[in-house]
This record gives C-alpha cells, structure tokens and sequence, in this order.
C-alpha cells in the first residue's frame, strides 16, 4: 500500500492570509526558498505546496526557488516578486529544522539580494521548526499508518522509530529527539527510537536493526521529512527490508509530510513573523552563536554559502555539456619561486625518490638548512596515503594551533579541508586535567574519539602527543590515514619520534633527533596538498586527452 500523502488541498480553500486583514496592511511578496532535489516527485509536490500557499495568501505575491538542483533558483524567484510589484519580500525556508541551508546557505543569498537591490526590504523567515501544526500533521501520519494494518496492537506494544534528515548542527539534531519524545509521551508508544538518514548517527539501517531488538510486537517508521526524494525512498526500501527479515514483527511505514494545509499555514506564519521582525531562532543554543560542547572551534563561523556549485545545476542542458571547473595550479610567489630554484639546485636529490622531494625541499625552504632533510623518515608509501587522505578525507588534526596557522589558506580553501585542533577546548582542559595528561595529548584523544580514523595527524610541538597516538594505535587499534611526527625539543622528543618510527600499523613521517617543530609539521602538510593539486591536475588532463582521441 502506498504511504505517499494523498491530502492535496484541492477545491475551495479558506485563505488565512490576505492583504486586506489588519494585521498584513503592509505589502510584501512571499519567497519560498526549497532545498531542491535530483528526484521529480519532490520537485512536484514542493510546487504543490507553493500552490496551497498561493491559494491560503490571496492578493499576495507568492513565488518560490531552490537552492540546489532545481530551477528557478531563489535569486531567480526574488527577480519574478520584485517584477510583480513587491517593495518588501520575505524569503521563507522551506526546511523543517535550523542547520547549515537555513542558518547559512539560504542567509548568504539574502545578503547577496540585498546588496543587489538596496531599495527593497527582505526579510528572512525561520525554518518551521517543531510547529504544534506539524506536531499534528505527524499523528495523522501515524493514524493513518496504524490504519494500513488488519492486527490491533497497543500503542504500548509499539515502537516509534523516527527518521530525521542528519545535520552537522547538534542543535537541528536535538530537535528530532524532541519530536520523537513529544510523540512518545503524546500518543503512548511503548518506546521510540531516534535514527537518521545520513551525516548523524545512527543511520537508517542501524536504527531499525537496534529498534527490532527492543521486543516491541510493531514498529512505525515516520520520515522526518517534508516531501518525497532519494532518501525517504531509501528509508521506506530499509522498512521493507527489516520486515523480511523479521516476519514475527510488524513494520508500518508512516507517510512523510507532503502537500498538506498544515504544512502552508506554518509558512505563512513565518512569513508574517518574519516581516513583523518576530523571526524565531534559536540562537540560545546555535554553535556558530554560543560555545556548543564539541564544536566550540565554529563560535563565530562566517556565514559562506556551500551550495553555489549545484545550485541550478538540473536546469543546464547536460553535465557533460558542462566545462569542468578549473582546478589552478599552485603558483608560489616570485620570491618563493626563487628559493626553490636555489634549493633545486644547492646540493645532489637523486638520492631522494621523486615522491618526496616536495615535501623535503619546502623543509629546506622552512628550516633554512640543507641537511634537515638528511635524518627524514617516510614509511613505504606515506606521501602516496597522504595525497589519498588530502583528496577523499579532507581532514587535517593538529596539536598545536601554530601547526594549523602554518597550513597555507589557500590551499586549504582551495581542497576544501577542514582542519582542527582541541588544544583550547574546554573538554581537552578538563580532560587533561581528570586524566592528568599534557592537553596535547588530551587533544589527540579527543581527535581520536571524534574522527575516527579518516584524518591526517599531524604534530609540530609535543612529543607526548605522539605518545598518546602511538598508545592509541596499539592499544585501541587507531588507523590514522597519515601520522606526521615532528615536534621540535629536548624532554623525550628523540624517544618519542623513535616510536613512532617503529609504529609499522600506521603510515607515518618522522624524524631523528631534536630538531623540528609546528613549521616543519605545517610544510609536510602543505607539501602534500600541493602534489595533491598537481595530481588532480595531471589526471584532469589526461581525461581531457583521452576524450578528445575518443
């Protein structure tokens, strides 16, 4: 049985929001601004809920525009209110929760428009957020589900399982826990648990399985979403395949969102906030606002959009027809330029394998001296991982801040890394000193819980950061794709780089003796994301080669 909605407003509609009511005397045009998607059926009914929209506003102009994929693009929706007479526009998310589209992507184009046309007021809306309407809207999808079934079980004998988006903001995250709770306690489910469709934890697959443990005789499975697309049909396929595979439990798939009056009326309603200047965030609570534990390094982010290489992208002719974006080589400075001719040529390199001598020669140019490369250690493939790590990982950990400030801002930008060190952290504060380690080591500890394996190590500054890595990797079986091992000191640093050095589970870089420190860390780094650059390069012109012989 099908579980796509089947409530599209149709016939006469009440309008809950004209121009002629006393509370809306001033008129504004109504953006809804879509996330945009790859699939048609989430196209089509986003474009039927602009039209309930429409409809519930009479006498107000009400276009709508995507911020990725799909066409017209939100600017484009701006251009068509302003050309229909708009003097203020609100521009309203059309997104369930406050994470990265509402609180940046959608922000940046505002801001854009904005500069564009000083003369016109534009307000920005919140995302709907957990409206008491969408709370409703979430029971009639779980009534309906319950409907599908010819047994009568309990709501006390019935799981929850409730399917949100998945953020990289916990505080969007939180809120699906929320929902969850609300509907636990309001409705009278036994239990509910709590999984995500990507970028969170747990994952689809990974909640059902754990759900199904729990005992419970049914299991409902509500998308947290708005319309259909990839991912809730990937939700309903994981609902299927759990019911295989448990035949003795029930699964119900409860219906998204969709096209609903509920789901218009929350729009307006921000709108209308929006204009009044009553727009709701929760800024008590956003990292980029106020120190979020885990994630105090993005206080302050500025707001960059993210989104701008899709954005249209459905509405092109083809992607083949598409000219590749350049990737630009990296063009050091002319006096930077120089010195590396005088390093290429003050002393013999054919000793050194090709694969090195960019990082070796920029240690050079770094510590002034031609026999610092004479005691550097690679691993049997350590620039080759590095590369690997800088192209698919993206992810680069340091001890120290200066080791992250050395990292060249243009490449970093350019590769799209994220870099992170802990060091300051609040946590790795009171973790050094409940542990009483160095708050190097606490910071690798921390990097070692919060990424897992899929990072680049580097370390410029404390030997008992290599210490801690080298502990984790025997004793906990940590992976790190690259481990760069160059602190500078006299106090265990020659022991410490030893170790590393006869650590053989992991790919590493190292030195012998004292010398080193945060710049030496940096320039491998940089040295690895410039061959990186290069081999895109490289690989860019050879397909470039073979399709024009094809």
């Amino acid at each position: 049985m099908s579980v796509v909605p089947a409530d599209i407003v149709s016939g006469a509609v009440t309008p809950v929001d004209s121009v002629g009511n006393v509370d809306n005397a001033a008129s504004y045009g109504i953006v809804i601004a879509g996330h945009g998607s790859r699939d048609a059926d989430a196209v089509r009914e986003f474009e039927a809920l602009v039209d309930i929209v429409r409809a519930r506003a009479p006498g107000r102009v009400v276009t709508h525009g995507y911020l990725e994929f799909s066409s017209p693009t939100i600017s484009e929706a701006v251009e068509a209110n302003l050309a229909a007479g708009s003097k203020q526009v609100a521009v309203v998310p059309g997104v369930l929760l406050a994470a990265r589209h509402a609180k940046n992507d959608m922000p940046a184009e505002v801001l854009e428009l904005a500069r564009k046309h000083p003369d016109v007021d534009f307000h920005f809306g919140g995302a709907m957020n957990l409206h008491p309407q969408l709370l409703q809207l979430a029971q009639e999808r779980v009534l309906a589900a319950e409907a599908q079934s010819t047994q009568t079980i309990r709501r006390d004998d019935t799981c929850l399982v409730l399917v949100g988006r998945g953020t990289t903001d916990p505080d969007a995250n939180g809120e699906v826990s929320k929902l969850a709770r609300m509907l636990e306690e309001g409705m009278g489910f036994g239990g509910v648990y709590v999984c995500y469709s990507g970028t969170a934890k747990p994952l689809v697959a990974d909640g059902l399985r754990a759900a199904a443990l729990l005992g419970f005789a049914r299991i409902i499975v509500l998308p947290f979403f708005l319309f259909d697309g990839v991912l809730v049909k990937r939700i309903y396929a994981a609902a299927d395949d759990l019911q295989q595979r448990e035949p003795g439990l029930e699964v119900l798939k409860a219906g998204y969102f969709g096209v609903h009056q509920h789901v218009a009326d929350v729009m307006l309603e921000r709108a209308r906030e929006a204009v009044e200047g009553r727009a709701a965030m929760n800024c008590s609570l956003c990292k980029y606002r106020v120190q979020i534990v885990g994630f105090e390094e993005q206080i302050g982010e500025p707001q960059r959009a993210h989104h701008l290489q899709v954005r249209g992208l459905l509405n092109r002719e083809t992607l083949a027809a598409e000219p590749k974006t350049e990737f630009p080589p990296y063009v050091p400075h002319p006096i930077e330029k120089e010195s590396f001719e005088i390093i290429a040529s003050g002393r013999d390199w054919s000793m050194f394998p090709p694969a090195h001598l960019t990082a070796l020669q920029r240690l050079v140019h770094t510590s002034g001296d031609f026999n610092a490369v004479d005691d550097i250690y690679f691993s049997a493939g350590a620039i080759e991982a590095g590369i690997r790590a800088i192209l698919r990982c993206k992810r680069v950990v340091t001890d120290v801040t200066m080791v992250q400030t050395g990292l060249k801002r243009a490449l970093v930008e350019q590769l799209g890394i994220e870099t992170w060190c802990g060091v300051h952290d609040r946590e790795t504060h009171l973790l050094s000193q409940a542990q009483g380690i160095t708050r190097s080591a606490a910071g690798v500890r921390r990097a070692w819980e919060k990424f897992g394996n899929d990072i680049i190590l580097a370390i410029g500054d404390a030997p008992t950061a290599i210490v801690e890595t080298t502990r984790l990797i025997r004793e906990h079986g940590w992976r790190p794709q690259l481990v760069i091992g160059l602190p500078v000191g006299f106090v265990g640093t020659r022991e410490s780089k030893d170790d590393l050095r006869r650590c053989l589970q992991v790919p590493r870089i190292t030195n012998s003796g004292t010398r080193g420190g945060s710049p030496w860390a940096a320039t491998v780094v940089n040295a690895l994301m410039i061959d990186a650059i290069g081999q895109v390069i490289a690989a860019q012109e050879a397909e470039s080669q073979i399709n024009a012989g094809a």
